[in-house]
């Protein structure tokens, strides 16, 4: 471990040093990719002169066992060898957590998606729900939602909305909404009491940096169409909103939110490239196997995360099996304890690899 943590030490130098330059002073992508890094082995580096005292002292405290024959310092020495083993012990419990690869995409904001799935307007009413819960969610902790691009029912339901959720470690926060979200409740409009089951889907992307995706405007396919509002109504009269096919990969963003057509496109460029940033990253890890394993879930939007059962007042995730009997807390944006104990998990999962 000693070497290992040298190295990280003597990167970490070398980061600030490379940091003072005058070229990465001008740059800042290069200064913020730089403060990245910085941050992960700055506390580390912190560290490695006081780990390196402490296993010369356990050194002293040894070989002072082996040469002394007075009893009454051997005993000193057993003693102080005892604690300064229990303070090594402590510091590489310490080194091992962080040690453990960090997610750089945990500081940045997300694109977050709902999308109603089977169940007709009721899942789109499901999809509302969502909408509030995460909106709740973002007001404790103060985060700012600014609506992207929405379609939504008359009763008040959501069939697709966009989001920018923006704010400190929003992504850290939220990165374990991805996936299917099943609700089971009796519908209004159900006479019988027979309870319905119905899904959305979210998916939550790290917002990208314009350097991070290289989008030729050669691969982009842009229409303009006249908006429209429910049943049909025109939202206004002009072409204003605008749909972009990303033509390599077949990515289609549309948004008709804004009366401006610049506004728009200004919109979905910015979800077409968190997309994109999204689908570069998923198939850069597809190459390696054990960080897959090291995922809370497959992050697979097909994959079923979590039940809310309303006659029960139930909310289960199903990654690891917990159940909380809070739904209308939960809803109104308790989320805390799920998202904390997902995180748990694969800090686990994550040491667990690391000491394969």
């Amino acid at each position: 471990m000693l070497e290992k943590l040298k190295g990280i030490r003597d990167r970490n130098e070398e980061l600030l040093a490379r940091m003072s330059e005058a070229d990465v002073i001008r740059d800042p992508q290069l200064m913020k990719k730089y403060a990245r890094e910085q941050a992960q082995t700055g506390p580390i580096a912190d560290r490695f002169d006081d780990y390196s005292k402490l296993l010369g002292d356990i050194a002293g405290s040894r070989e002072l066992l082996e040469t002394e024959t007075d009893e009454e310092i051997l005993e000193m020495a057993r003693e102080d060898l005892e604690q300064l083993e229990e303070r090594r012990q402590s510091m590489e419990e310490n080194f091992r957590m962080l040690l453990i690869p960090k997610d750089e995409n945990d500081e940045r904001n997300v694109i977050l998606e709902i999308r109603a799935g089977t169940g007709g307007e009721e899942a789109a009413l499901f999809g509302g729900d969502l909408l509030r819960m995460y909106t709740r969610f973002a007001e404790r902790h103060n985060f700012t939602v600014e609506t992207l691009s929405s379609n939504v029912t008359e009763l008040g339901g959501v069939k697709e909305i966009v989001l920018l959720v923006s704010g400190r470690d929003v992504y850290a926060r939220l990165k374990y909404e991805s996936g299917v979200h099943r609700v089971q409740r009796v519908p209004d409009t159900e006479s019988s009491g027979r309870i319905h089951t119905s899904a959305a889907t979210v998916a939550v992307l790290p917002e990208a940096e314009e350097v991070e995706v290289d989008i030729s405007p050669n691969d982009l396919r842009i229409d303009v169409y006249r908006s429209s509002g429910h049943g049909g109504q025109s939202v206004n009269t002009t072409d204003s909103a605008v749909r972009i096919t990303h033509l390599p990969t077949g990515t289609v963003v549309s948004c008709q939110d804004e009366k401006s057509q610049i506004k728009n496109k200004a919109k979905a460029m910015k979800v077409l490239a968190s997309r994109l940033y999204e689908r570069y990253q998923q198939e850069a890890a597809s190459e390696l196997s054990a960080n897959r394993r090291q995922q809370v879930g497959s992050g697979d939007r097909s994959e079923r995360i979590r039940t809310y059962n309303f006659p029960q007042g139930r909310v289960t995730d199903h990654r690891i099996g917990l159940t909380l009997y809070q739904l209308p807390a939960f809803l109104d944006g308790d989320m805390d304890e799920v998202i904390t104990a997902l995180a748990q998990d694969e800090m686990e999962k994550k040491l667990a690899a690391a000491d394969e």
